[in-house]
């Protein structure tokens, strides 16, 4: 059985390396925060006190920490995988970055004779707890197949994208999709309610028809009871819409739709909600309105 090392242990990927620890795999586990080491410790993890440690120790390195330089600093940093992987390792960053950023990490660590697959999920901290990620994964086939028997714990749709920056691509795609939903949604329930609509009642119905999704259903819920306690907070929305909008200025192409979410997520950031749940978008929109959802 592989030794499997998982460095980054925040409200994603906390959940997630549990789940690798439940199977019975043996896990080293690294975090900025010694209390998030600890508690898996505390499971039965080994306790590293770097990533080059546990990059040492580990055959497989899961890597979940937050945006592109953080994944530089975990791999290529002071005490960094780098310095510790041996040649023949594989190294899997479920991180969300820069797909561009994404194929150079891949070419520096190819370089050292370690594999590497980018595979960011989706699903928040719910299906992290749950283990039923959308896992979007990036690199070669074969190391994918290796691979996969491990992603099959932390999630259930788990595809094979294409070549080293496609499955953070896809997770780019996604993002642009899941923000401007939530925008749509904010929308939608918000007229409702100024309308003098229940707005409960409008989800209810509209979850019956072509406008059903998961957001509807769970952040629109949100929305409603006012519950936005980070599941994804917003700053990191904002930073996977960064990444939308700078890889449309290099495509050449406009993101109109992004644009406006991010300008809604920025504005609720302005007031110093960031770290709310990004649900929380319609704050921004509430206020534009003079209106609550909830009435």
């Amino acid at each position: 059985m592989a030794k499997l090392g998982f460095i980054g242990l925040g409200i994603m990927g906390k959940p997630m390396a549990g789940h690798l620890l439940a199977a019975g795999h043996t896990v080293h586990v690294y975090d900025v925060v010694p209390e998030s080491v600890k508690e898996l410790a505390a499971k039965g993890a080994v306790a590293g006190s770097n990533s080059k440690e546990v990059a040492q120790k580990s055959d497989i390195i899961i890597i979940m920490v937050p945006d592109t330089p953080d994944v530089e600093a975990v791999l290529f940093g002071k005490d960094g995988v780098a310095e510790g992987v041996k040649r023949g390792s594989i190294v899997v960053d479920m991180s969300s970055v820069s797909p561009i950023a994404t194929k150079e990490f891949a070419k520096k660590l190819a370089a050292m004779g370690v594999k590497m697959l980018d595979a960011p999920v989706s699903g928040g901290q719910v299906g992290a707890q749950n283990a039923t990620l959308s896992i979007m994964v990036g690199g070669e086939p074969e190391v994918f197949a290796q691979i996969k028997p491990y992603f099959e714990l932390m999630g259930k749709n788990i595809v094979h994208i294409g070549g080293n920056g496609d499955g953070q691509t896809c997770k780019v795609a996604n993002q642009i999709v899941v923000a401007e939903t939530i925008m749509a949604i904010s929308e939608a329930l918000l007229f409702a309610s100024k309308a003098g609509a229940d707005p409960g009642k409008v989800r209810e119905a509209l979850l019956g028809g072509f406008a059903q999704s998961r957001i509807l259903d769970v952040h629109g819920k949100r929305m409603i009871e006012r519950t936005f306690a980070p599941g994804f907070r917003i700053r990191h929305q904002q930073k996977d819409l960064n990444l939308a909008l700078q890889g449309a200025r290099a495509l050449g192409m406009s993101l109109p739709g992004a644009s406006i979410a991010q300008e809604l997520l920025n504005a609720v950031a302005a007031e110093g909600d960031i770290d709310l749940d990004h649900s929380a978008m319609v704050l921004a929109l509430e206020k534009l309105a003079n209106h609550k959802v909830s009435g």
